[in-house]
């Protein structure tokens, strides 16, 4: 279930709420005229099932709240309600599978920005990766993955695909891009301080590391799992079930790689710095690849499913 907070302009509010109720996805509608202050309108409120929301937000958006009011969904956690239990069974999907667009969107927007928070963990990450393969550790490496940032970014690469967002693709390229380059180029800075001290060598890193040698040795199983993993990700993403995300993280050895390509660079070890990079560049095609095939997948199936559900409202008005 999903709650509707809508601002609306007097003007609009009659066709707000006509569009509301004739949705059997609505179970519940609220309008306290007056209430919005800042635009001078009404306050709407509504509960709509979730396999819905897609197609309630984009009959709203073409009425043109958003432009001088707003529209805020948000998931309700907990509710019991007759109305609700009949609408979500009226409604077809499944809650668990729906795909909010706009919430994923939104999130992706917000997650890929490139800030001072999100350049300080992809290279608070990069160092742990770098020193994980200076001592050979692959705790410190799983740890390096977790705290890197740059899943969301390569998965609003193939959001804007699909929701043919060109801004989103260049604000999300670019963070990726800027984010790796400044973390390699602080962690090279890095290593060369601790190689000054005495605190690694490049035996450290030229020698055998059974633990992380997988992280310049790329191969098919790197490409293939970079695939599984980030339709995972997506998967967990865009449904109502994130538990999937702390896997994928662990999966991809995007960070390490680059960790990697830092310490070839400072000890000037071109083999480390070649099988690193394209590590880096397999694991990122492969998940954007799989992050947009399988956003294509949902976005064909939630089309059908709102043109069935288009179908059954028909139905509906049919009979009431």
């Amino acid at each position: 279930m999903q709650h509707f907070r809508i601002t609306s302009p007097h003007a609009l509010t009659d066709d707000v709420i006509a569009v509301l109720r004739a949705d059997p996805a609505v179970s519940s509608l609220t309008c306290i005229e007056g209430a919005s202050l800042v635009p001078d309108g009404d306050l709407v409120e509504a509960d709509v099932a979730r396999e819905a929301t897609n197609d309630v937000v984009d009959a709203l958006r073409r009425i043109g709240v958003q432009r001088e009011g707003a529209i805020h969904v948000q998931p309700v956690t907990t509710w019991t309600s007759q109305r609700g239990f009949e609408a979500d069974r009226r409604t077809p999907g499944s809650s668990a599978d729906s795909v909010v667009w706009a919430e994923v969107t939104q999130r992706a927007y917000e997650e890929s920005e490139l800030n001072w928070t999100y350049l300080t963990f992809m290279t608070l990450a990069t160092l742990i990766a770098s020193i994980a393969i200076v001592l050979d550790s692959q705790i410190l490496v799983i740890g390096a993955m977790v705290l890197g940032p740059e899943f969301i970014p390569i998965a609003a690469l193939g959001l804007a695909l699909v929701r043919r967002r060109p801004t989103l693709f260049l604000h999300a390229s670019r963070s990726l891009l800027v984010g790796l380059l400044v973390a390699i180029a602080v962690v090279t800075v890095a290593a060369l301080v601790a190689r000054g001290l005495g605190w690694a060598t490049v035996e450290d890193v030229t020698a055998p590391r059974p633990a992380t040698g997988f992280i310049y040795t790329p191969d098919k199983w790197s490409f293939i799992v970079a695939l599984v993993a980030a339709s995972a990700g997506v998967l967990s993403l865009t449904s109502a079930k994130v538990g999937g995300l702390s896997g994928v993280f662990i999966s991809v050895t995007t960070i390490p790689a680059a960790g990697n390509v830092a310490l070839g660079l400072a000890f000037g070890v071109p083999d480390e710095i070649w099988g690193s990079t394209l590590q880096l560049v397999l694991n990122i095609a492969g998940m954007a690849v799989a992050g947009w095939l399988t956003l294509v997948v949902q976005q064909s199936v939630w089309s059908r499913v709102s043109a069935r559900r288009a179908r059954r409202r028909r139905h509906w008005h049919h009979e009431a």
